[in-house]
């Protein structure tokens, strides 16, 4: 008799939300900060993990000597295939937060160029404080990242009127025009008023946005990112931001979550959004709906949505 393969959710509501599970799986709770319950760790072969757990908490996995998947809640994987080692499959939840994730994108380009963090301060102190501001209509906006988040974004941004470029991997020029390879993105920071990050977090990725190209980009230029902390250098942004020459409205920070004493909250030119890209309403259901798929193929012992990583490849 073939034995059930052993699925843990994070939580009782997430499963329920998923519902029953086909003939061939079994499930047990596993939140990452206890041992599962309703089966052994040795039981454990598919494995939910929780959403923004941290890395510490997510290190529980490796008790799990006979997992074989490890199914994210997030897009981003870095760090996990490391975490889990070659004999673990990954996949993730890629899809699930590109409208959420873009809708934040935007509105943070926005509240920037339009003074949105200043006025709340104002309002603080019941000022009146009326000024031109930049706004984004006409703005020459650079999307870094041509994924699914950032598609979502250009979609996002037809209506407002910018001039906008986008920059890839590699050159090349899709059925929305012009792709310019990341490897020319200091060339031409010069012509980037609002830059968007939305790439993975990765080797060539990290500390993309470094003191040089933060030095090419013009005065008053946004940096916006939604992507990962260390994608850009938090020193030499900080040291801009103080100079007053450019401003940032993020989702994302290296360190994250930002300490206390960290210089960036005191500057009034950084919105700070603590890590809320994908963390909307629109969450669960499409999370439900992805794990209602993923849920079919297990138990049909096929390969998974998203699979970034297939153990043996």
């Amino acid at each position: 008799m073939k034995q059930n393969t052993v699925v843990t959710f994070p939580s009782i509501e997430l499963l329920d939300a998923v519902g029953p599970l086909p003939e061939g799986l079994e499930t047990a709770i596993w939140d990452f900060d206890s041992d599962p319950v309703g089966a052994s760790l040795e039981d454990v072969q598919i494995a939910v993990f929780p959403y923004m757990a941290n890395f510490s908490q997510l290190a529980a996995v490796t008790k799990a000597p006979n997992l074989k998947l490890v199914q994210t809640q997030t897009t981003g994987f870095d760090g996990i295939r490391e975490l889990v080692g070659p004999k673990v499959s990954v996949a993730t939840a890629h899809g699930v937060h590109a409208a959420s994730t873009a809708e934040l994108a935007i509105g943070l380009a926005i509240a920037s160029l339009r003074g949105i963090g200043e006025s709340v301060r104002d309002q603080g102190n019941a000022l009146w404080n009326p000024r031109r501001w930049p706004g984004l209509a006409d703005r020459k906006v650079a999307i870094v990242g041509v994924g699914g988040i950032g598609e979502e974004i250009r979609k996002r941004l037809d209506p407002f009127e910018v001039e906008l470029s986008r920059f890839g991997t590699r050159a090349r020029t899709d059925e929305h025009g012009e792709i310019f390879a990341i490897d020319e993105l200091e060339s031409r920071a010069r012509n980037i008023e609002v830059l968007i990050l939305i790439v993975p977090h990765n080797e060539s990725t990290h500390h993309l946005v470094d003191a040089r190209l933060l030095a090419a980009l013009p005065n008053d230029a946004v940096v916006v990112n939604v992507a990962r902390g260390p994608v850009v250098d938090t020193d030499a942004l900080v040291a801009e931001l103080a100079s007053g020459r450019l401003r940032c409205a993020s989702d994302v920070f290296d360190p994250e979550p930002l300490p206390a004493d960290h210089p960036i909250w005191q500057l009034p030119n950084a919105l700070i959004v603590p890590h809320n890209g994908g963390n909307t309403e629109a969450f669960l259901p499409r999370m439900t709906a992805l794990l209602k798929r993923q849920v079919v193929a297990w138990a049909e012992n096929r390969d998974s949505e998203n699979l970034v990583y297939k153990s043996g490849s």
